[in-house]
């Protein structure tokens, strides 16, 4: 339960703060690979503790999903940086969480209030026919609650 709850929140967050109109998935071949980045105040404190995920002013999580059908998650590689306007650069460390069919990987950073943000993410699906990574990158603007 706990884990679905978590999920619920991962899928809904992007949305509340961005513009609808935002593609919020890159296209990669056969694989769509899903991103977002939020504040860890969007996880409720108990679902946050379950999953050992630290919540805080100025604490964000990014999440990175990779499918080649809805519901049915791929697993492989994802690293990558989160940097701001000034260039300090972070390295994202990404955990695997896995449900079901489907994987995704959070990985936690920080950030200030109203910073923007250009996060460089590097994906490599785990599958027989993609002998090659994908790189690509997105910014958002960041508040504290």
């Amino acid at each position: 339960m706990n884990r679905l709850l978590l999920v619920i929140c991962l899928l809904i967050a992007p949305v509340l703060g961005q513009a609808f109109e935002e593609t919020l998935y890159k296209q990669h071949g056969e694989h769509k690979i899903f991103y977002s980045a939020f504040s860890s105040s969007f996880i409720a404190p108990d679902i946050a503790v379950a999953n050992n995920i630290v919540r805080g002013k100025g604490k964000g999580l990014v999440n990175i999903a990779m499918v080649k059908k809805l519901g049915v998650g791929v697993p492989g590689t994802v690293t990558g940086t989160v940097s701001n306007i000034l260039q300090q650069t972070q390295t994202l460390e990404f955990v695997a969480v896995r449900e079901q069919n489907t994987v995704y990987y959070l990985a936690p950073f920080k950030f200030d209030n109203e910073d923007f943000l250009t996060f460089k993410i590097d994906v490599k699906p785990q599958t027989d026919n993609l002998s090659y990574g994908y790189n690509f990158k997105f910014q958002k603007k960041m508040y504290h609650d």
